[in-house]
């Protein structure tokens, strides 16, 4: 009577498999690469794992199944243009999947990962800058959105005062019409009232 299969699967495993491989590469163990980058002058020398390199970088892959002979007991790489601390993070987030850098180096973290064809970092790199922009985006709309505030309480006092003037006028109007026969301004010098001639050229009619 055959069993039913199961399946024995470890969550942590791809962590520990990454954190050991990590610690024997900062050990020097068991490393067959050694990659060499200059950058202006500044030189380094880094000690890896050719099958964690090709893993995760195209570039690596291509570099070591390509080469024909061993140049001893390590295969030795050279990277021009490419500076030291951008390796040495491109190294760290290969062996543990994670690499803290400053805001200004994400793009040339990004601009390493296309040069070494790391799928992982590029992606990574893509997300943060996504993310780093929408955070700048919305700073400037809470920005406006505060200045708007501002100026809109700040024309509010002068409309107040300009509903007050006008219900000022209005008041002045009604206490004094267009043609009232007592108004202080239709009256002439002479003190005889102007309704005066009206009232006779209705009595000729």
């Amino acid at each position: 009577m055959e069993s039913n299969a199961v399946l024995l699967e470890s969550k942590s495993s791809p962590i520990n498999l990454l954190n050991e491989m990590h610690q024997l590469r900062l050990l020097g163990h068991l490393c067959d690469v050694t990659v060499s980058v200059e950058y202006q002058g500044v030189r380094a020398e880094f000690v890896a794992h050719k099958a964690v390199l090709a893993a995760t970088s195209k570039f690596f892959k291509e570099v070591f199944l390509n080469e024909k002979s061993m140049d001893g007991p390590r295969t030795n790489v050279f990277l021009n243009e490419v500076q030291v601390a951008d390796f040495a993070s491109f190294l760290e987030f290969v062996y543990t999947a994670k690499v803290e850098v400053e805001e200004d180096r994400v793009q040339r973290m990004l601009e390493i990962a296309e040069k070494l064809k790391c799928l992982d970092l590029s992606e990574t790199c893509f997300q943060l800058k996504k993310q780093m922009l929408e955070s700048v985006l919305l700073e400037l709309q809470n920005f406006s959105e505060s200045q708007n505030s501002e100026e809109e309480s700040a024309t509010q006092p002068s409309i107040l005062l300009e509903s007050k003037a006008a219900a000022v006028a209005e008041a002045d109007q009604a206490d004094c019409p267009l043609d009232p026969p007592d108004c202080p301004v239709d009256r002439p010098r002479n003190g005889v009232s102007s309704e005066v001639p009206a009232t006779k050229s209705k009595e000729k009619m």
